[in-house]
């Protein structure tokens, strides 16, 4: 009897000590958090997240509000609309000084046939050479005064213009202002950034809220990170996107088996975290590397994990 026993204890032993060194590297699994903050401040109307919550990217989860942003849009965009009730119509000037130009124009075609019809009357003796001249002095001023009105045409063009470009020139601030107010308001909807899962929730409906401030954590668990730590002498053996052998005990005395994936070295070792039991273990330098892990969702953010750089059956005892 109690040599059965002893072969027992034997035997359970060296299953413990297998268990032991059947693993390179250790450490728990995390997830690429990401916080979601508020853009804007003011009181949350609706807010539709809760922990455990799966959701889709760029699904709105909730509404800040923005009255005051609302108002100030209608404000700018009623300057804007009042800019042009501020312009100068210069039609009704200028029509008003083309007909007297026509008028002008008339006058003078009937001085010239007067000044024409007395030069033939003054070569036939028939007309006095003051009359003739006093029709050409006529021709002159009315030239004179359609070159004015010509003028008068121009400049009243030109000052109208002038002054309807500063006026309109005040529109393109206008427009930015609209254009910025447009973006703050976009910002007002809570719009979440990736697929995963709610892990922590800081914010309820109907708070307060700032710009900055933490309204919920998510993180996509469908592939968690197991953030391990290897010794000085397994360096070698390690490589970026390298297949490993990820192990998690299941609560059955047995492991469950995951495919991994080295994705991250750290560039410099450091001294083994505390999590590790023994404080020999701990004085040791070790390097951090990250495999990423597809989740079959019983994996969880924390829990325990080993690694396998090669198969078991291929280590050496120890």
């Amino acid at each position: 009897m109690r040599k059965a026993t002893s072969i027992l204890l034997l035997v359970l032993l060296l299953a413990c000590s297998n268990k032991k060194n059947n693993y390179d590297a250790s450490g728990t699994f995390e997830a690429d958090e990401v916080i979601v903050s508020a853009q804007q401040t003011g009181q949350l109307l609706s807010f539709t997240v809760n922990e455990g919550d799966n959701l889709s990217k760029d699904e709105a989860v909730g509404l800040i509000d923005s009255t005051n942003l609302v108002l100030q849009k209608q404000q700018v965009q009623a300057t804007l609309q009042s800019l042009s009730q501020k312009t100068a119509d210069v039609q009704p000037q200028i029509k008003l000084l083309r007909n007297q130009l026509a008028v002008q124009q008339s006058q003078l075609d009937h001085t010239i046939n007067e000044r024409n019809r007395f030069q033939r009357l003054v070569e036939a003796q028939a007309a006095t050479q003051k009359q003739l001249d006093d029709l050409n002095a006529q021709v002159d001023q009315l030239q004179k005064q359609m070159l004015v009105t010509q003028q008068q045409i121009a400049v009243q063009q030109s000052n109208t213009g002038t002054q309807n470009r500063s006026i309109l020139s005040e529109s393109d601030p206008l427009k930015k202002q609209v254009a910025l107010i447009d973006e703050q308001l976009s910002k007002a909807t809570i719009t979440n950034p990736m697929a995963g899962t709610v892990i922590a929730k800081y914010a309820q409906q109907g708070e307060l809220t700032a710009s900055g401030k933490a309204l919920y954590k998510i993180a996509d668990l469908r592939v968690l990170n197991l953030r391990a730590y290897i010794s000085g002498e397994d360096l070698p053996n390690v490589q970026l996107q390298q297949q490993v052998k990820v192990l998690v005990d299941d609560g059955k005395d047995s492991y469950k088996t995951y495919d991994g994936v080295i994705t991250w070295i750290a560039g410099k070792a450091e001294f083994t975290p505390k999590t590790i039991q023994t404080k020999d273990e701990r004085a040791n330098l070790v390097y951090a590397v990250k495999i990423k892990v597809k989740n079959d969702g019983y994996l969880k953010i924390g829990m325990y994990g080993e690694v396998q750089l090669t198969p078991a059956a291929n280590k050496e005892t120890k």
